[in-house]
Order: C-alpha cells, then sequence, then structure tokens
C-alpha cells in the first residue's frame, strides 16, 4: 500500500507518483495530495499548501519535466502552492475558469481531460487520466471522510448533481485519486455511497424540523451523534446547505434563522 508520509513520492500507478503534504489536520486528514502525472512530461494535479517543503519534494521529484500544473479548486490547501511551483518550473498553469471542460493536456503519453463538478465550490473541477481512467476528484470524493459543503459558494444541488455526473458508466472509472486519503479502487460503490449518504442525511434533517428543531445548531444536535468539537462548524455549514437545497426543493423554509419543515 502506498505511503502517506508526508514529502514522500509513492507510486499508485504506472503513470501516477503521491506526495502528501505536510498539512494533516481534522479536514484535512493524512494531508493534501499531490499528483504528479506522466514520466517524459509531467502535469502535476494539485500542488497543495504554500508550504516550502512540500513545493522542494515536487520539484524534487519532477524537476524540469513538469510542463503543466493543474489546479482542481482554488483553496489553499489545493492550490496555496501554484504561484510558487509555476515560477519555479515555467509550468502552465491549468484552472477554472480558463479551463471548464474538455481536453486540457495531450502529451505522447496520456491525456487528461477536465470535468466541471460544481458543489464543494463553484469553480471546482476534477481531472480524469484516459489512460487509466483514473479520476482526480479534489475535494468532490475523498477517501475515509465525506466532503463538507458550506455556504455561499458550497451548493448542495450542484454537488449532487455533480456526484451524479461521476456515477456515469460511460465514464468507465476504474479509480478515483481523492484530494486526502488513498486510492479509491471502487468508484461505482464509493460513488453511489456518496449519493445514499447525502440522502439519509436530507432524510434526518427533515426529522429533525419535524421533531421541532429550529435553528442550525438544534438540526445538528439532532443529526449529529457524538460529534467531536472540531467538526460541529463544519457540520453546521453542511446542515445549512441540506437547508438552502431543501427550501428550494420546496421540503423547507427559513426565515431569521428559524428552519421549518414543509408539508409534501
Amino acid at each position: 500500500m502506498a505511503d502517506l508520509s508526508p514529502g514522500v513520492a509513492s507510486a499508485i500507478s504506472p503513470l501516477v507518483r503521491r506526495i502528501v503534504a505536510p498539512n494533516a489536520g481534522p479536514l484535512t486528514g493524512a494531508g493534501s495530495n499531490t499528483y504528479l502525472v506522466g514520466v517524459d512530461e509531467i502535469v502535476v494535479v494539485d500542488p497543495g499548501p504554500a508550504i516550502a517543503s512540500h513545493v522542494e519534494a515536487i520539484v524534487g521529484c519532477g524537476g524540469d519535466r513538469i510542463r503543466w500544473i493543474a489546479v482542481t479548486h482554488a483553496h489553499a490547501d489545493h492550490a496555496g502552492a501554484a504561484a510558487a511551483l509555476a515560477e519555479r518550473t515555467g509550468a502552465e498553469l491549468l484552472a477554472f475558469p480558463a479551463i471548464a471542460e474538455g481536453l486540457v493536456v495531450e502529451s505522447t503519453e496520456f491525456g487528461v481531460l477536465a470535468m466541471h463538478t460544481p458543489g464543494h465550490s463553484p469553480d471546482h473541477v476534477c481531472y480524469l487520466l484516459e489512460e487509466e481512467r483514473m479520476l482526480f476528484s479534489g475535494d468532490t470524493v475523498l477517501d475515509g471522510s465525506t466532503v463538507m459543503i458550506a455556504p455561499p459558494e458550497g451548493d448542495m444541488a450542484a454537488y449532487l448533481a455533480s456526484l451524479e455526473r461521476l456515477s456515469s458508466r460511460r465514464l468507465r472509472l476504474r479509480t478515483i485519486a481523492p484530494g486526502h486519503g488513498r486510492l479509491i479502487d471502487d468508484p461505482a460503490a464509493r460513488l453511489a455511497g456518496y449519493l445514499a449518504h447525502r440522502l439519509e442525511r436530507e432524510a434526518s434533517i427533515v426529522a429533525a424540523l419535524e421533531a421541532g428543531a429550529v435553528t442550525i445548531d438544534q438540526v445538528v444536535d439532532a443529526v449529529y451523534v457524538d460529534l467531536h468539537a472540531t467538526l460541529r462548524d463544519a457540520a453546521a455549514a453542511t446542515v445549512h446547505a441540506h437547508l438552502i437545497k431543501l427550501a428550494a426543493d420546496g421540503r423547507a423554509t427559513g426565515t431569521d434563522g428559524a428552519w421549518h419543515a414543509r408539508a409534501a
């Protein structure tokens, strides 16, 4: 099993190496994953946080073969090192909105397709390595945890639509390389589990409203059992995102911080 130790370049497939950034935490797991794709020409997917030692590890692994830097989204734990790495390598920076859909990198070894997958953030893009049917999912799919959807930039309806899109059999995904955690080798099952989890969470939020919860904090208390204090803000943000979607669907109302279930 490939190493998740910070700064260690680990091969996870014939074309892909992963370097984990030294930014472990409650929301980043073992750290942010940076992927180096290719041998003779390299695209770096998510250069990670602006930490000098991490930039050095990337340059040490890819050197002057780094031709492109592809960012999944602008959050600092994924894109913070983009400018520094581009300056060190002269690589072309690829990010939304200039890159949103279609072929973005074509080398003699591989092709990479961009897919606009909003939800976690409006600028989120996933990248598909065609030769290996590997999806670099950024913060759309993670290993070992669910994704935080935090309004106003987080949009639950858009996120569910993105998960549905990635679930398409036409993509023929073999693996998912997440922004945090280990390689996912059961893409269809993992995506189905993500969708099921969100629908279950939505149902539990409706049930909490029907039982008398009015504020977001009250819904969090009703829905999340044994929640660690460090994750409470993330849980509240996710509940808020679900409530906004429920309101748009006509299943809830919310004014002045008071939320109520609406009869079907």
